[in-house]
């Protein structure tokens, strides 16, 4: 079950970013308040926070971190921005979601 809590945490992770960065989206392209720069901040201090929780090396969960932020992106895309994803999203999703998996799951030698 390690896995499922790596790509759980990975998910939280992601949208604690994605709010971050909509927030302020909401902002400066919605003409909504500025004061949702406070609750963006705090999330992208969340988000920094969560990727210090994982114990292998940061390069490589950075990179397989960006899988999961790839399938969270799309599945934002559907369910706040109201779009479908086309059969090309989920095909990059797929081959993002497979990378994770390599970079993060692959065996290691000591």
């Amino acid at each position: 079950m390690p896995e499922l809590k790596t790509v759980g945490l990975f998910f939280i992770t992601a949208i604690a970013e994605i709010i971050g960065c909509y927030l302020p989206y909401l902002w400066l392209r919605e003409g909504k308040t500025v004061w949702l720069l406070i609750p963006a901040a705090i999330s992208l201090a969340l988000f920094a926070w969560l990727l210090t929780l994982h114990p292998a090396a940061a390069g490589r969960v950075y990179a397989a971190y960006g899988g999961v932020y790839i399938f969270s992106a799309i599945l934002w895309l559907w369910l706040v921005d109201g779009i479908r994803p086309t059969v090309w999203d989920f095909v990059g999703v797929l081959v993002a979601l497979l990378g994770m998996a390599i970079i993060m799951f692959s065996p290691r030698s000591a």
